[in-house]
């Protein structure tokens, strides 16, 4: 029991870095449309920023995981 709520928690989890994931990149393409010399700086920002979320999902399943049922 304790197990399943651990992943729902995941799963309400994950929403978070899902939302950061969506601005990150209207950010990138919003920059990139108003100043398109710009793209390979922004560029590497974004996937900087997208890494950055990813890794909370990634640790937020590992926790889920990890932890006691």
């Amino acid at each position: 029991m304790k197990g399943t709520l651990n992943m729902v928690g995941y799963g309400l989890a994950a929403i978070g870095p899902g939302i950061a994931i969506g601005l990150i990149f209207a950010a990138y393409i919003t920059g990139v449309a108003r100043q398109p010399q710009a793209r390979q700086t922004l560029q590497g920002i974004a996937i900087l920023g997208f890494a950055l979320a990813e890794a909370l999902a990634i640790i937020g399943i590992g926790l889920a995981f990890a932890l006691p049922s």
